[in-house]
C-alpha cells in the first residue's frame, strides 16, 4: 500500500509536481553537464543524486496516480493520461543511468590525471566519449521532457474537461 492521501488530497496531485520539476531540471543538468566538463565537475555528486531523485519520485507518482484513477471516474482521458504516465519510467531510468555514467567518466578521468601528475588537476574526457554523452543526453532530456509535457497536458485534460466554464460565474453573494 503506497502513499495515498496528504492532508486529505490525493498524493498524486502533490507528487505530480515534484516530477513537473525534477526531470526538466535533471535533464537541463545532465546536457550541460555532459558538454561542459567545467560544469560537470561544479556539480559532482549532485548529478547523479538529482537524477536518483528524479527516478524514485516517477514510481511513486504513477502509484499515487494508480490509486486516484480507482477513485476517480474512469474516461478515456483518464485512460489515456495513466497510459502515458506509465511511460514515464524508462525515461527516467535512462536519465539516471547516463548521469551515473557521465559523473563516474569524468570523476575517473579527473583521478587518472591527478595520479598522473601528483597534484590536483582536471584533465578532459576524450573527445568521441564527450560528443557520444552530449547527443545521447540531449536525445534522453528532449525525450523526457516531452513526455513530461505529454502526460501533464492529458493529466491537465482528464481533470479539467468539464470542471469549468469558459465564461466567468456572478458572485454568490
Amino acid at each position: 500500500m503506497g502513499l495515498d492521501l496528504i492532508n486529505g488530497v490525493p498524493a498524486h496531485v502533490l507528487f505530480v509536481h515534484v516530477v513537473v520539476v525534477l526531470i526538466p531540471i535533471t535533464a537541463l543538468a545532465l546536457v550541460l553537464c555532459a558538454v561542459w566538463p567545467s560544469v560537470m565537475r561544479r556539480f559532482g555528486l549532485a548529478l547523479p543524486v538529482l537524477a536518483l531523485v528524479s527516478l524514485v519520485s516517477v514510481p511513486l507518482t504513477t502509484d499515487a496516480g494508480e490509486w486516484l484513477e480507482r477513485h476517480v471516474g474512469s474516461n478515456a482521458l483518464v485512460r489515456k493520461h495513466a497510459e502515458l504516465g506509465d511511460e514515464l519510467l524508462p525515461w527516467s531510468i535512462a536519465l539516471f543511468l547516463v548521469a551515473a555514467a557521465v559523473w563516474w567518466t569524468y570523476r575517473r578521468a579527473d583521478n587518472r590525471a591527478a595520479e598522473a601528475t601528483g597534484r590536483t588537476t582536471h584533465s578532459t574526457v576524450a573527445t568521441p566519449f564527450r560528443i557520444a554523452a552530449s547527443v545521447l543526453s540531449l536525445v534522453i532530456g528532449v525525450g523526457a521532457g516531452v513526455q513530461v509535457y505529454r502526460i501533464g497536458d492529458s493529466g491537465a485534460k482528464a481533470a479539467w474537461h468539464d470542471g469549468y466554464s469558459a465564461t466567468a460565474q456572478p458572485d454568490h453573494d
